[in-house]
């Protein structure tokens, strides 16, 4: 009790506070996006499998292409107002939807421009959000805080995708980007309230991009644990991305009621990753990127019961599996960088994190609709998950993901010689 109310008191810090409440409302809106988004698409006259594959590309592709840009603007500029531009321009973005959807004009080609600037604020946003923690949070304070932030934003999540399956039915897609777009405004006005002093900004500094671009690339290469994970993210997410985004809500439209069944899925998924957030508070692993690594071997699970045509509540309760285990995986992988990555370069360290671990997700997105039209959606899931499992795998054979120690235990890196 008394470290979960030191835990907790670490609510009472105004600017973490604001960071909190700012995240929380975005994360709420992103919910109702996935939902929204793709049964929006797929109502659309003659829309197929392939018309939400180019949407969904659209919006991944700029956010794979951009993150490098937002890495070095994070790390150059104060990072509470990298991530309020990042928010503002994301609310303009699900505001274009949103008008699209209601008014009926929906050409292929202004979705995906819309699309593409949504990918492009998350672009911008997510390096900074990893750097600003610890700006915001001392650093023995590191992983409860990244805890806290998970854990508001998976009640939200949760929240977001019960509230939009409704939405969807009752008044349509249009109305849930609506309200979305607002989320990501007030998101972006809360952190525009964050003031960081001078001494705990990112610095500025006179170096070219390009030089920047190479410092943070030997931070990131210098660690085998990282760059390993990454490598296996780039392979986890591309299958994850035909599953999630492509694959599934189409076996749930065809065979399981449509909107609600996939959201049903999504916020078994949600409530797992409150479970898992919560288990973090208390978890103090000795070697977080080994236990956080084998953690992601059962969120293949949803994926491998979808593809055989298992009862909806199985897909769900994998679906809640896979929650937990991202969400301690995410909790231990964040904590870590920010551990062990020196703070002025976290943020192109982590923008380097996100490249790898999405660059081909665009490619699982844009293959997921012809593959689905050629061997079945099903079949495909099943291979979706097989891929999940086997990268895990060989993640686990590198000795700096098994090794690496939190510091104070044993040296906190393995040496880059026995890399």
């Amino acid at each position: 009790m008394p470290g979960l109310r030191r835990d907790l008191g670490l609510l009472r810090d105004r600017r973490f506070a604001l960071l909190l409440a700012a995240r929380t409302i975005s994360v709420l809106g992103t919910a109702f996006a996935p939902v929204a988004l793709a049964f929006g698409v797929l109502g659309l006259p003659g829309a197929t499998a392939k018309t939400l594959s180019a949407v969904l590309t659209a919006e991944a592709l700029p956010m794979v292409l951009f993150m490098l840009v937002g890495g070095v603007i994070a790390d150059r500029l104060p990072r509470h107002r990298v991530m309020t531009a990042g928010e503002w321009i994301n609310a303009l973005a699900y505001f274009c939807l949103a008008a699209m959807m209601l008014t009926g004009w929906t050409p292929l080609p202004a979705l995906v421009i819309a699309s593409a600037v949504s990918g492009v604020a998350t672009a911008i946003l997510f390096p900074a959000l990893t750097g600003i923690i610890p700006d915001v949070v001392p650093a023995d304070r590191l992983q409860t805080a990244n805890a806290l932030l998970g854990l508001g934003q998976n009640i939200s999540r949760v929240a977001g995708l019960v509230l939009s399956g409704a939405a969807v039915v009752l008044l349509g897609g249009g109305w849930a980007l609506t309200a979305s777009g607002a989320m990501f405004a007030i998101a972006g006005t809360l952190i525009a309230l964050l003031r960081l002093t001078p001494a705990e900004r990112a610095a500025g500094g006179g170096h070219s991009v390009l030089a920047d671009l190479r410092d943070g690339w030997r931070e990131f290469v210098s660690r085998q644990w990282l760059w390993v994970v990454v490598a296996q993210f780039s392979i986890l997410v591309m299958a994850l991305q035909a599953a999630h985004g492509v694959l599934g809500p189409l076996v749930a439209k065809q065979s399981l009621g449509g909107a609600p069944a996939w959201s049903a899925v999504l916020a078994g998924e949600a409530v797992g990753t409150i479970v898992g957030v919560v288990v973090t508070l208390r978890l103090r692993p000795r070697r977080p990127i080994l236990l956080g690594t084998l953690f992601t071997l059962p969120t293949a699970l949803p994926y491998v019961l979808l593809g055989i045509d298992a009862p909806l509540w199985t897909v769900v309760g994998g679906a809640f599996v896979m929650g937990v285990c991202f969400d301690i995986f995410g909790v231990l992988w964040q904590t870590t960088m920010q551990r062990e990555i020196p703070p002025e370069s976290l943020s192109r360290v982590s923008s380097y994190d996100a490249l790898g671990s999405l660059m081909f997700g665009p490619l699982g997105l844009l293959l997921a609709g012809p593959v689905a039209i050629a061997v079945g959606p099903r079949p495909a899931l099943v291979a979706c998950g097989v891929i999940i499992m086997l990268v895990t795998l060989a993640a686990l054979l590198a000795p700096g993901v098994r090794r690496l120690r939190v510091a104070g235990d044993e040296p906190a890196s393995v040496p880059a010689a026995s890399h």
